[in-house]
């Protein structure tokens, strides 16, 4: 089985606290003051038994590892074998009276695609409180080339500040991630495989927040 490591964001420094911008952003309080409280999975990417999951003594960094988050296309695989996707439930503690919205995310991945396969990857941000607000960013690759003998990648979003969407006032909040691989082809006799075998959520070190007073 081919496998590539998905890495999800984490935190990035605030400045000092009480420093509001005019649209309404503060960079305080601390970012290390967000705490993953548990997690969960669902999708058919990661069916129960096959996902292990760990979070650090501190709370801030998170580790899934992935068994059966794979997908394939070609002669011999099944129609179902070409998409597969993963949510991850994120139930989070965070300093009562500020929201907070996730800005930038980077995914490291590995990819194999004959010419003709294209590969994409989707992930869709939203908080449970308020699921109606989704922000979605998506990478894809045209297999041949380098990819028909498989290659690392490196997934990096940047969400316009536009589509930013906040984590619900108060002192918690459900973020989910909802991550999809989708391989499509005009060559029926292609092959092509993405394979995801862990996901690591930091909120210490590569994820970046904005955070905004709540409003009264």
């Amino acid at each position: 089985m081919r496998s590539f490591a998905f890495l999800l964001p984490a935190l990035a420094a605030a400045s000092p606290l009480g420093q509001v911008s005019p649209d309404g952003w503060s960079d305080s309080p601390d970012p290390s003051q967000i705490q993953v409280v548990s997690a969960s999975f669902s999708g058919n990417g990661c069916p129960q038994g096959s996902v292990s999951t760990s979070i650090s003594p501190d709370k801030t960094v998170i580790t899934f590892g992935f068994d059966r988050f794979q997908t394939y296309i070609g002669p011999g695989y099944s129609p179902t074998d070409k998409t597969k996707n993963c949510q991850l439930h994120l139930n989070l503690k965070y300093p009562g009276g500020f929201q907070f919205s996730v800005v930038e995310s980077t995914y490291h991945g590995y990819a194999q695609l004959e010419k003709g396969i294209t590969g994409t990857f989707y992930s869709t941000y939203y908080f449970s409180q308020d699921a109606a607000a989704t922000t979605t960013t998506q990478t894809s690759i045209a297999g041949g080339g380098i990819w028909a003998n498989g290659q690392v990648y490196t997934k990096a979003d940047k969400i316009p500040t536009a589509s930013y969407i906040y984590s619900p006032c108060g002192a918690s909040g459900i973020l989910n991630v909802n991550n999809r691989i989708a391989l499509t082809t005009t060559n029926a006799t292609a092959l092509g495989e993405i394979t995801d075998d862990d996901a690591t959520v930091a909120f210490t070190q590569q994820l970046n927040i904005n955070w905004k007073v709540c409003k009264k």
